[in-house]
Order: structure tokens, then C-alpha cells, then sequence
């Protein structure tokens, strides 16, 4: 006893000085879904995931010269990587926060293979001609809702800050969000992806872009589900009281 005793007054961090406080122990934010950055990790994930994406893009479209000759294209790659780079200053995370809903992680690997798939076949058609829309004026209309849906999707991640997650979680703290735009949508965000989707169909002439982007509807209200049984678990009346006021997607609609 008196060997350990002897040993704890040598050790560095057990000396202080008189009225000296206890040094603070480092919070784990990270892995309670608090970080006020993504994690490194998450970050690398999507700087290889936006590259792949847009490399497939551009390999469909038949090389660096013949995608960035088409004007529309410049300013959907353009705009692409603003969003990349501003993503990088949300809170949004990957936490299981609290409470998750795991059963619905399908949907997922769902988006992503959808995802890459819109990535490459748009580009490929619009090259080959293949069932695409005459005219470049529809590019523009595509380069014009990809900008739109990406600010609407990108916006709420802001909004929420920490409460985001690329899971169906409750975060530490969760409160509602209810003013602004969710003051008339529950899941701003997910109308976002639906309109940028589309852009990204319309900017390569593609009719088959026009369907993926249609094809996201499967796994997006099957999420809409589960986030709303989640929340009505979660916030009870509270939550029951604002989906009345609300629509999920599109007002007047849905």
C-alpha cells in the first residue's frame, strides 16, 4: 500500500498545486453525436464519395473534355463542389444519438447504390443519345432545380446543426424544429434531394435520369416512416400536434 501511495505522488497528473482544479476530463462529443465539425472520417467518406460520384459523371459523358465542353455541365460541376465544400461546416453526423431505429439502415446502402448508378447513366445517354430531350435549353432548367434542390437539401442540415444525422436516431437533447421552412414541411431536406435528383437528370437531357430520380421516392418515404415513428415514440403529442399543422413533402400535396 505504501509502494502505490508512493508512486501516485510521483506521478505527473496527480500534482497540483494548492486551490489548483482538477483538470477536466475531454467530453466524448464525438461519440454522442455532438461534434460542432464531422469527424474526419465522415468527412474523407464524403470528399471519396463526392469523387467517385462526380468521376462516374464524367467517364459517362465520355472524358474531362467532353463534359466540361457542355457549359450546363461546368456549372452543375461547379456547383457540386460548393456543396461538397460547404458540407464540411454543418454538424450534421452519423450518431445512433440516443435512441436509433436500426431496421430502417437498408435504406441506406439503397440510396448509395441508386446514387451511383444516377451518376453514370445520365452522362452515358446524353452521350449516346439515348432517350434524351432535345435542345440545351433543358439543361439550363436541370443546372437551375440541381442549384435549388441542393440549397433545400443542404439548408435544413444547418438548421438542425447536431439534431442531423444520416441515421433515423434521437440525438442527446433532441428537441423539434418548427419554424421556417418546417413550419410548413416536416422533411425539407428529402424534397431537396427529389428536386436535385431530378436537376442532375434534366442538366444531361436524360429521360432516364428523370426516372432514377423518380426511384428515390422508394427508400425516401420508407424513411419518412420510420422518422415519424420515431419522433410520435419520442415527443408524443408534442410531435402529433405539429404533424397536423405540417405536410411531409410537398404542401397541399403530401
Amino acid at each position: 500500500m505504501r509502494l502505490l501511495l508512493d508512486r501516485r505522488r510521483q506521478c505527473p497528473h496527480n500534482r497540483r498545486g494548492k486551490g489548483q482544479a482538477a483538470p477536466r476530463r475531454r467530453h466524448r462529443a464525438r461519440g454522442l453525436g455532438l461534434t460542432t465539425r464531422p469527424p474526419v472520417r465522415l468527412i474523407l467518406a464524403e470528399i471519396a464519395g463526392g469523387a467517385v460520384y462526380l468521376g462516374l459523371a464524367i467517364v459517362g459523358r465520355g472524358g474531362f473534355s467532353a463534359f466540361f465542353s457542355e457549359p450546363a455541365l461546368c456549372a452543375v460541376a461547379a456547383f457540386f463542389v460548393a456543396m461538397a465544400v460547404a458540407g464540411f461546416f454543418t454538424q450534421g453526423n452519423i450518431s445512433p444519438g440516443v435512441r436509433e431505429d436500426r431496421s430502417n439502415r437498408w435504406v441506406i446502402a439503397v440510396f448509395t447504390a441508386i446514387g451511383f448508378i444516377d451518376a453514370y447513366l445520365p452522362a452515358y445517354t446524353d452521350r449516346i443519345g439515348f432517350w434524351t430531350i432535345d435542345g440545351n435549353t433543358i439543361r439550363w432548367v436541370g443546372v437551375a432545380l440541381f442549384v435549388i434542390g441542393g440549397a433545400l437539401r443542404l439548408w435544413p442540415v444547418f438548421v438542425l446543426g447536431r439534431r442531423f444525422s444520416g441515421l433515423v436516431a434521437i440525438q442527446p437533447g433532441h428537441t423539434l424544429a418548427t419554424t421556417g421552412i418546417y413550419s410548413v414541411i416536416r422533411h425539407p431536406s428529402y424534397l431537396g434531394l427529389l428536386i436535385n435528383a431530378l436537376g442532375w437528370g434534366l442538366a444531361f437531357r436524360s429521360i432516364v435520369g428523370v426516372v432514377l430520380a423518380a426511384l428515390y421516392l422508394l427508400p425516401l418515404l420508407a424513411r419518412i416512416r420510420s422518422e415519424e415513428a420515431l419522433l410520435s415514440a419520442h415527443f408524443g403529442a408534442e410531435y402529433a400536434a405539429y404533424r397536423r399543422q405540417t405536410w411531409r413533402l410537398l404542401p397541399g400535396i403530401y
